[in-house]
């Protein structure tokens, strides 16, 4: 019975962890090498801080910004500048007929929270933007729609 439950509990917590993923997973009708090269044009105007073929990933580094003003604490003070920073991952997967295309954003924010600490002074993740992953997906729509791929 233990070991039943253990396993049980092993496989929701693996499942949800897994869909938690917050990528923007898209399929296409196509071959790899074309979906990877779509991917890589996609975020041309970002460095990239890697990219394997093999593995199916793209990397970019990372983009430095303004942000939004946010305050912070019971008595809403000012933050301590509103500096983030942005890198985007795809991941490209071969799926039988169709090609996977995933589009995740990581972004972190600057000095978030006050205080003394060494702790205060470093980045912190925020939630993604979803209009710079909107604008990534839409290039690599429009990238594999002119080569002839069929979104499914």
């Amino acid at each position: 019975m233990r070991i039943t439950s253990l396993t049980f509990l092993v496989l929701f917590i693996g499942i949800g962890c897994a869909s938690l993923s917050g990528s923007k997973d898209q399929f296409f009708v196509c071959s790899f090498d074309t979906a990877w090269e779509a991917a890589l044009e996609s975020v041309k105007d970002r460095p990239l801080q890697q990219h394997s073929k093999e593995k199916g990933v793209i990397e970019t580094g990372w983009v430095e910004m303004e942000g939004q003003e946010r305050t912070f604490g019971a008595f809403q003070r000012e933050g301590f500048g509103n500096r983030e920073r942005a890198r985007m991952t795809i991941a490209v997967k071969q799926m039988n007929d169709v090609v996977s295309v995933s589009v995740l954003e990581s972004r972190q924010r600057w000095h978030l929270k006050g205080g003394v600490t060494q702790a205060s002074t470093t980045w912190w993740p925020i939630d993604p933007s979803e209009e710079a992953e909107a604008q990534v997906v839409s290039r690599l729509n429009n990238k594999l729609k002119e080569k002839g791929c069929l979104s499914t």
